[in-house]
């Protein structure tokens, strides 16, 4: 059975220590970086499944470490941070980051995001069935290779945004309200999620659509939610 390596990148070596503590007990390995420059490092060296991102670090930053990162690789981003505003969570989302969890945090919810996102990123990447792709006009999503194509150009998608235009794409018509659309694609109880799910959708917006602010793929259906325009 393969195990997943996760990368703890946090300034705070007690936190860290404790972590790995948590996951190791999950059978999950962990790999240490006490700021951004060290976790880039250590990502062009090593194989990792997951990053948990401290936001506040000394050298670079977790939301400029998250843009670095997300200029190459799709790994999962869990935020950790000590700022439990929403803005704060926006734009951790906004940069690129798949969850946000606020320090001080619950080790069974850290533990059940983390299985959550591993899943998600490792597990459901191998899909089944005839259909490996699905095809929208000008949009392509393949579920083998995990590709988001429009036009025949290639669309870097985060694994929360690729599991949200699959999720739409997959059932094109129809509406998904927000709690839908976290509890399918977060496999987690909805609960206050609509700043999450908004963010995703407006990024996935940018990324696949021509104009955004008149999108011809993923519309919203005011006061019920969003869908893939037929």
């Amino acid at each position: 059975m393969e195990r997943y390596s996760v990368l703890v990148v946090d300034d705070e070596k007690e936190i860290r220590e404790a972590i790995e503590i948590y996951l190791n007990n999950e059978e999950i390995d962990v790999i240490h970086a006490s700021d951004g420059l060290e976790a880039i490092q250590v990502l062009q060296e090593k194989t990792v499944h997951l990053i948990l991102l401290d936001i506040m670090m000394p050298k670079l930053d977790g939301i400029k470490t998250a843009l670095k990162i997300r200029e190459k690789q799709n790994i999962p981003i869990i935020m950790l941070s000590a700022k439990s505003e929403d803005m704060d969570k926006i734009f951790g989302l906004q940069v690129g980051a798949d969850d946000y969890v606020t320090k001080p945090f619950n080790p069974l919810e850290l533990i059940a995001r983390v299985k959550s996102q591993l899943r998600r990123y490792v597990k459901l990447g191998r899909y089944q069935g005839a259909e490996d792709q699905l095809t929208l006009r000008g949009l392509t999503l393949d579920k083998g290779a995990k590709e988001v194509r429009v036009d025949d150009q290639l669309i870097k998608l985060t694994p929360i945004e690729f599991r949200i235009v699959e999720l739409l794409l997959t059932n094109v018509g129809r509406v998904y309200s927000i709690e839908d659309i976290y509890e399918r694609v977060w496999n987690q109880p909805s609960y206050q999620t609509e700043n999450t799910v908004a963010v995703h959708i407006r990024r996935i917006r940018e990324k696949i659509e021509i104009d955004p602010k008149n999108p011809r793929y993923l519309k919203v259906v005011w006061g019920i939610g969003y869908k893939m325009e037929k």
